[in-house]
């Protein structure tokens, strides 16, 4: 990990900051939004930012006003006398995507010195110059999505790889309590013979070993099994690169008692040898409402 404990972003506005805090924040960061330059120095009391801290601060800054570049480059000063160690991250953008970005939001660009889009993000880069001209680390985020903005940032401030993880739920249902809301991919697995209806298994769930022994006797449950959870595997990296922090899958039965419940851990399991972060979760298991 990088030594310096404190990280200033800024850059120009639309580049991502807002993306970058929340990717600093995932790797371990605590996160300062829109510090004005003058109380940077009174950060430098905060014990976190010793050098032998294993704590890490980033500080967002929007630099705009001709005032705010002096109170900016006094506070470095100041920081730098008195050994508070940092680096400054500038985030830079193709104009053409700034101006896409400016146009699809509808937002009014802070920086209004010229009559279009692109001669305001001009005026912004003339002013910001000096301040980029001082940065340690300049990231161009053009062609970035959220999850390589994770890594690239991992790489270029912590000197580390960050892998990234997505919490995967496999739920168990019952749809008469009603279909889940939140989850991303869902399978009916009322197919299934129903435990409910042999006396010796009723008052049981998916999690007792009569019942599960039950329904992998099946082969169709089998069948199930070794079809869906290749599919499965492959789906998950395609969701993870997106940035996404979780996934649910969904297994869903008449009552979310017996079968649902099985077929839901045996997927957990499978799906362990491949992947770190599953949990199995039953939504409707304590519910006892009439047939299953």
């Amino acid at each position: 990990m990088s030594s310096e404990p404190l990280l200033i972003v800024t850059g120009l506005s639309g580049a991502g900051k807002t993306g970058a805090m929340k990717a600093l924040e995932d790797l371990g960061y605590f996160c300062i939004d829109n510090l004005p330059p003058s109380l940077l120095t009174q950060l430098s009391e905060i014990p976190a930012l010793k050098a032998d801290s294993r704590e890490r601060i980033a500080i967002a800054m929007d630099v705009r006003g001709r005032s705010m570049f002096t109170d900016l480059f006094a506070a470095l000063e100041v920081l730098r006398s008195n050994g508070t160690l940092h680096k400054i991250l500038f985030l830079d953008c193709a104009d053409d995507l700034l101006v896409r970005r400016y146009s699809e939001t509808r937002r009014r660009h802070p920086v209004r010195e010229g009559h279009s889009l692109y001669e305001n993000i001009a005026a912004e880069r003339k002013l910001l110059s000096k301040v980029r001209e001082r940065a340690n680390l300049i990231l161009d985020t053009t062609r970035i999505n959220p999850r390589e903005l994770k890594m690239r940032l991992g790489r270029i401030v912590m000197n580390q790889e960050v892998s990234i993880d997505i919490d995967i739920d496999i739920m168990s249902f019952g749809f008469k309590h009603g279909v889940p809301l939140d989850a991303d991919m869902m399978f009916d697995v009322r197919f299934l013979p129903n435990p409910y209806y042999d006396a010796t298994l009723r008052d049981l769930t998916g999690l007792d070993k009569p019942v599960a022994d039950y329904i992998f006797l099946q082969p169709e449950t089998n069948r199930f099994i070794d079809e869906i959870c290749p599919l499965i595997e492959r789906w998950i990296p395609l969701h993870a690169s997106t940035g996404k922090a979780r996934l649910t899958i969904a297994l869903g039965c008449t009552g979310g008692q017996h079968r649902s419940v099985s077929v839901a851990e045996c997927i957990s399991k499978r799906l362990k040898k491949h992947f770190s972060q599953i949990l199995p979760f039953h939504r409707d298991l304590q519910k006892k409402p009439n047939a299953y």
